[in-house]
């Protein structure tokens, strides 16, 4: 059995209408492979026409503020992507006159663009022979062939580079490269997939071993940390609120925020009041604190769990430079605090 025939006649009669499959521009390519980083199609879908909308060329989003470019992103996570794409838009618009590098190792030399990005703009616009290996890839190749390897070590991706580049047509690397990582998506999925209506049933090594569950093999287990975010939402007799942009390296780096309470744990209105009126705010007049939500909003990251509250913090100044409410929705947030600000729970 011939396997990209099968693989390739599969995705020509089951692939999804993606917009960014209709174009060979490395501009759209570059755009949506930076969106889909640990993200699934459905969500990244609206940010990519968001973006092409607002930025259609290279040259408009290397002239874009990173406020601009922060608060189009807002909710999609990773932040760090967007710091990047912007950067690199403006190298590309500034330093290469708007053309991309038209080679994989040309590509990588561009901030943000790793192996797997740089592999699929060079066969997706150049139609370069290079195999794109990412979880979709290790899934299919390692349930196939019945491979072992820990995915987690580095030297694995190499072996299945390797693998799927003896397996992908030279003369049709793009089409390859799309259809085996479509096949991850919608057929070979993570969890419980048919296998009974798959087109390699009769041939997949795990499926007759019965070890589909248990491939691909992943042993290192990401170590989740736990903080504590307190986020103080002064008010002062006018309305208006304080804000401030995260400049530290880290988590939202360059994104806006209320001032913050990083505590040990969650805690109550004590240690919160005690924290706002001896330090953080003691150059104002409190007239009164409460916590704005009775629940405490869990946000996940991939590597951080955050365990956030808020709490209205009433002051009887006036903010020198305080934010109303119609201003505020106009900052790039994190987006467990704009939606917090986006349900009016900072009026609680």
């Amino acid at each position: 059995m011939d396997f990209h025939n099968v693989l390739i006649n599969w995705y020509l009669q089951n692939k999804r209408d993606l917009p960014w499959r209709k174009t060979a521009d490395p501009y759209l390519i570059w755009l949506s492979e930076i969106m889909l980083q640990q993200t699934r199609v459905a969500q990244g879908m609206p940010y990519f026409f968001a973006f092409t909308k607002e930025f259609p060329t290279v040259f408009d989003l290397a002239n874009a503020s990173e406020e601009q470019v922060l608060k189009l992103w807002q909710g999609l996570g990773y932040y760090s992507r967007a710091r990047n794409l912007h950067k690199t838009a403006q190298y590309v618009a500034n330093e290469l006159n708007g053309i991309f590098p038209e080679n994989y190792k040309s590509l990588l030399k561009l901030k943000g663009v790793g192996e797997y990005t740089a592999a699929a703009i060079a066969s997706f616009s150049y139609n370069e022979a290079v195999p794109v290996v990412d979880g979709n890839v290790f899934r299919v190749l390692s349930r196939y062939f019945d491979i072992e390897s820990d995915i987690a070590l580095p030297g694995t991706k190499k072996e299945f580079a390797e693998l799927a580049s003896e397996l992908m047509p030279k003369d049709n690397p793009a089409i390859f490269n799309q259809a085996i990582m479509e096949f991850g998506a919608l057929q070979c999925v993570p969890k419980s997939p048919n296998c009974m209506i798959c087109v390699f049933n009769d041939s997949c090594a795990a499926l007759q071993k019965k070890k589909v569950d248990a491939l691909p093999v992943k042993l290192k287990k990401t170590k989740v940390t736990n903080r504590f975010f307190n986020y103080l939402v002064l008010e002062d007799v006018s309305g208006n609120t304080l804000i401030q942009k995260r400049t530290a390296k880290g988590i939202w780096h360059n994104l806006y925020e209320f001032p913050l309470l990083e505590t040990d744990e969650i805690v109550g209105l004590d240690i919160v009041s005690k924290a706002v009126q001896n330090d953080i705010f003691s150059s104002y007049t409190i007239i009164g604190i409460e916590e704005c939500i009775e629940t405490t909003v869990l946000h996940k990251l991939s590597h951080q769990h955050l365990h956030i509250q808020f709490w209205k913090v009433k002051i009887s100044e006036e903010l020198q430079n305080g934010v109303n409410a119609s201003e505020l929705k106009s900052f790039p947030f994190p987006i467990v605090i704009y939606n917090f600000i986006e349900k009016q729970e900072i009026n609680c």
